[in-house]
């Protein structure tokens, strides 16, 4: 299997986006609003890339179950760890705090059920897992209707609650959804399903006329596309803020496809090392936010945060803390850890 060195690559570029979107005030400035818009490639993108190799694997593998287990005990060994991690550090943080500590940690408790751990990865400060838990559920419903051979069928029904996804999220104003669609079902299940699809079928790799250059300019008009459909639904109608909208379809599938067409993109660079980490950046950005907000409290900085110069300088120290303490944590797991 030939290394397709452009997928970590532009992975750098996905968790580079989603640190943004977390550190960047995503409010009425114009500016703004378009940079949170515009990375929104990232969380699909990654959802591809996991279909896209989890299906390369299970092709070549004699036996496919046991991969499949392997993948999704890895998968919720991670997800676990840094539930736990945060878990710690939220009550570490309630311990440490003012007011009432116990009615404060009886709060926070009430705040865990089955089907926010187990399905929408909330309850804890790390927002961000819900990432994880939805990977491992699309991957087993990705991996029964393989075994199905079903494939096909997936697609067009994940693509189905997808778009009836988008009624959770910037489409609201036309109908109001009453739960979450940021989770498995509505959101990576479809783009999931079509990376695993590309693995499998390989639908667009043998297009000629489909060139790195044709896959570049499709992202690119559906970028711009997906910045208007966010503001005339925002700005305009007034909707609530979107996290993915009808143009992130396509802009994500030409995007992998250009990935595709040009494998060899980022060889040999420091980033795309760096983008194969992206899990793991993932995984502990959101505790380094934190971190680097407390610094910037003490030296006075807390009324900076709509400065464009803070923004970069929070970017860049969120982003590269995350990176070092992930290297510290898999040197950490070597020493200590048996294989």
């Amino acid at each position: 299997m030939n290394r397709n060195y452009a997928i970590d690559f532009i992975k750098f570029l996905a968790i580079l986006a989603v640190v943004v979107i977390h550190t960047f005030p995503s409010d009425h400035v114009i500016g703004y609003f378009i940079l949170d818009n515009v990375s929104r490639f990232a969380v699909p993108f990654f959802f591809m890339a996991s279909g896209y190799f989890f299906g390369l694997k299970v092709n070549i593998t004699p036996n496919s179950g046991d991969y499949f287990k392997k993948y999704v005990i890895k998968i919720l060994k991670i997800y676990a760890s840094w539930l736990v991690f945060y878990f710690v550090y939220d009550v570490i943080r309630i311990l440490i705090g003012s007011g009432d500590v116990q009615e404060k940690l009886f709060d926070y408790m009430k705040g865990f059920t089955v089907l926010k751990l187990l399905y929408y990865g909330q309850g804890t400060s790390g927002y961000q897992l819900w990432f994880v838990i939805a990977l491992v559920w699309s991957i087993t419903v990705v991996f029964l209707f393989f075994k199905l051979g079903k494939i096909g069928l997936l697609l067009a029904a994940s693509l189905c609650f997808h778009i009836v996804g988008l009624f959770g999220q910037a489409y609201s104003i036309f109908l109001q959804l009453p739960e979450s669609t940021r989770d498995a079902l509505f959101f990576g299940l479809f783009y999931t399903t079509a990376g695993f699809w590309f693995s499998y079928y390989k639908p667009l790799q043998h297009r000629k006329h489909l060139s790195k250059k044709i896959n570049l300019l499709l992202f690119m008009l559906f970028s711009i596309l997906q910045i208007l459909e966010g503001l005339w639904l925002e700005k305009e109608l007034g909707s609530s803020h979107g996290e993915f909208f009808l143009s992130t379809i396509f802009l994500a599938i030409f995007l992998f496809s250009f990935a595709l067409h040009n494998p060899q993109l980022g060889k040999g660079l420091l980033i795309t090392k760096i983008g194969g980490n992206a899990l793991g950046i993932y995984a502990v950005h959101v505790f380094l936010i934190d971190m680097v907000d407390v610094l910037f409290r003490a030296i006075g900085l807390k009324e900076s945060s709509h400065l464009i110069i803070w923004n970069l300088i929070d970017t860049f120290l969120v982003f590269s803390l995350s990176y070092l303490a992930y290297q510290l944590v898999q040197i950490a797991k070597r020493r200590f850890l048996p294989k």
